[in-house]
């Protein structure tokens, strides 16, 4: 199987440093709590035109952060880009580039000759925007579970007050795979007339419910951790790692399919010519893959920002928050011009749930384009294959 490109031969946005903007006013969350002094981490790629017309937002998925492209002017110690074949990709030089590095910049699928590109921390998040591991301004300490639970529609509006702070009021297109994809279709519904087009890859109107359970098996992973206590863990001198460590390794299996697993490790032993006859430590390269994935990310990420992203996207069902269960009534308020982008291997935001979009939205009069690519590597594609969705992403926004 050849090993996905991750960087194209157009150029860089060079070395890029993430930014804050504390909002000046509080945000009413669809949970009925007001939040404030809410601080939102950001970075810009390109130039904004005078007539601020330019504007795309790119929303991350449920590990992400600000930093999407480029090169950090302060390397972490983890990369965002640790998933499927991170190292195999990038190579020493990954651990500063941004997480969709192959897609944002001077000729790639979000252009930064023709854009300008904004990349945020979502609400909750633990890469410099307010979420539970910030200090409760009330309290004087982190949130821990004081946090609020949010929804997709929440992040949506922290963006929409964010752009607002920026002097930004409309935005030529807003894009993102996974959960990034959700919070483009939030903005669609709740903002009609402030976007001109939306890019949702390996997205849905809803997750299944097989998706829904392994989020579950995720939190509660994390939750029965002892180290959890309670989500007060914060200045204990113990966390969750444990708990975290598994969430990651449950998810991250999630976000691959049966063949990518079976061409990259089969059923390869890692340390030994044949089985070592061991309970605790691992035998094949498939296990030993996992426990370094749990490992690099139990470093990086927080495990409270784990368990209420994850909800906010088990929360998220088109239908049922603006449709009374219709997906038709729910959209039919779309102006947007969408772009759904799937992959044939992906079984957890699998190509029949954009399609069903895309089959509503063409019913309903809609501009709609879906396109299904070809790729075994399941739902990581959506980082994975760059090369091939980027002239798919190129000409549409060319045609706007």
């Amino acid at each position: 199987m050849a090993e996905p490109v991750s960087k194209l031969a157009a150029g860089s946005v060079g070395t890029v440093e993430t930014q804050y903007l504390d909002l000046p006013e509080p945000l009413r969350l669809d949970c009925g709590q007001d939040l404030h002094r809410i601080r939102v981490a950001y970075e810009t790629y390109g130039d904004l035109s005078p007539q601020h017309d330019n504007v795309i937002l790119v929303c991350h998925a449920l590990s992400g952060d600000a930093h999407a492209a480029g090169f950090a002017k302060a390397p972490p110690e983890e990369s965002t880009r640790d998933g499927f074949g991170a190292e195999d990709r990038d190579g020493v030089t990954g651990k500063g580039l941004g997480w969709w590095d192959g897609m944002i910049g001077p000729g790639k699928a979000f252009d930064t000759d023709r854009f300008f590109v904004i990349s945020t921390n979502l609400l909750g998040g633990c890469k410099g925007t307010t979420g539970p591991s910030s200090v409760n301004p009330a309290a004087g300490r982190p949130y821990g579970p004081d946090f609020p639970v949010i929804t997709v529609a929440d992040m949506v509006r922290t963006e929409r007050a964010f752009l607002d702070a920026l002097g930004i009021g409309r935005l030529a297109a807003v894009a993102g795979g996974s959960l990034g994809g959700m919070q483009a279709f939030e903005w669609a519904i709740l903002f009609p007339d402030q976007v001109d087009a939306i890019v949702s890859i390996a997205s849905t109107h809803a997750l299944h419910p097989q998706g829904v359970a392994w989020n579950s098996i995720a939190r509660d992973a994390i939750m029965r951790d002892p180290a959890w206590q309670g989500g007060h863990y914060y200045g204990t001198g113990r966390a969750p790692e444990a708990g975290l460590g598994l969430a990651r390794m449950v998810g991250h299996v999630t976000y691959l399919s049966a063949q990518a697993l079976d061409d990259k490790f089969g059923r390869r032993l890692q340390f030994a010519d044949d089985i070592r006859y061991t309970i605790t430590e691992p035998e094949f390269e498939v296990e030993n893959y996992l426990r370094h994935q749990a490992d690099s990310f139990v470093r990086r990420f927080d495990a409270n920002t784990y368990l209420y992203t994850s909800r906010a996207l088990t929360y998220f069902d088109l239908a049922r928050q603006y449709g009374g269960g219709s997906l038709a009534r729910a959209l039919e308020g779309v102006a947007a011009r969408t772009l759904l982008i799937a992959f044939s291997s992906d079984w957890l935001y699998p190509p029949s749930a954009s399609g069903e979009i895309a089959d509503t939205l063409g019913v309903l009069g809609k501009p709609v384009e879906f396109q299904v690519i070809e790729a075994p590597y399941g739902h990581d594609c959506f980082l994975l294959e760059e090369a091939r969705q980027t002239p798919i992403i190129r000409q549409f926004l060319g045609r706007g």
